[in-house]
């Protein structure tokens, strides 16, 4: 595990003064690291999340959001590993993984456009611009994901996920979330947009320039996001990125105090084992 450079801080207000007692149940969650080869190697899809939003509010995020109940349909028409597959990789139940992965294709269309998914088991559709109604429906809750792709004659495509990580938000947080963290190369024909209204800007960059980003002021990263960055950095291309072998361990940081300044500790750091 990677020890967090110091100047890694918490927005101030992010940890209550007093934490919840007893902590707040985490909500399961997914994201979706988006890669693609650009001209100077692997590039990450960020969008900045707007100023004021209750949680994260002006960070620099990859796609994602909340399990919602129905993306564990059954119904869904699915090509590759099974949620028994992913269920061993999460450390969950298949129920849950389907709700995963499910919930990872469904925030990553609403929140980039892109969508993982196609007519068949062997394709991804190659634009998903004619789906701009269905995404701001998918937003307002007004349908499940499992009736858009039913509506559509589309198949979800897992196969074109991998597994990456798992972060629990601290204990001390009012907010929390039990993410799983997914990585995709953007599908060859479609485009990521920032047309949601979460986000205030959005860009593909190098990780080692979002990281000199943070360095120099120019943008807010909690520690998920700088870790997965750092990791990125080690790969020059997608398909390197796409074949690592990666052991997904549930990660759960803890918060320690230095003065006015609140910043986490991961395992494995020297300071973890005598934090609150």
């Amino acid at each position: 595990m990677r020890e967090l450079p110091k100047e890694l801080v918490l927005p101030e207000g992010f940890v209550p003064a007093e934490p919840p007692d007893p902590p707040v149940v985490p909500k399961d969650a997914a994201t979706v690291i988006l890669v693609r080869d650009g001209e100077p190697g692997l590039e990450a899809f960020l969008l900045r999340r707007v100023v004021g939003m209750a949680f994260a509010g002006g960070m620099t995020v990859f796609p994602g959001g909340g399990v919602d109940p129905r993306d564990a349909d059954a119904s869904v028409a699915w090509h590759g590993p099974d949620p028994a597959w992913w269920a061993e990789r999460f450390g969950c139940s298949p129920s849950m993984a389907r709700a995963l992965v499910c919930a990872a294709v469904r925030e990553t269309f609403e929140e980039s456009g892109v969508l993982l998914a196609g007519p068949d088991a062997g394709s991804v559709v190659s634009d998903a611009r004619p789906f701009h109604d269905a995404r701001q429906h998918l937003v307002d809750r007004k349908y499940s994901f499992a009736q858009f792709l039913a509506d559509n004659n589309l198949v979800l495509r897992a196969d074109l996920l991998r597994p990456w990580a798992n972060w629990v938000t601290p204990v001390e947080e009012p907010r929390r979330y039990d993410t799983r963290f997914f990585l995709a190369a953007m599908p060859v024909g479609q485009h990521a947009d920032g047309d949601t209204t979460e986000a205030e800007d959005v860009a593909w960059q190098l990780p080692s320039e979002a990281l000199r980003d943070w360095a120099e002021g120019r943008r807010g990263l909690l520690p998920p996001t700088w870790v997965t960055l750092a990791d990125l950095d080690e790969h020059a291309t997608v398909a390197s990125a796409m074949a690592a072998e990666r052991a997904v361990d549930k990660i759960i940081p803890k918060v320690v105090r230095d003065g006015t300044q609140v910043r986490v500790v991961l395992p494995g750091d020297p300071a973890y084992g005598v934090a609150e």
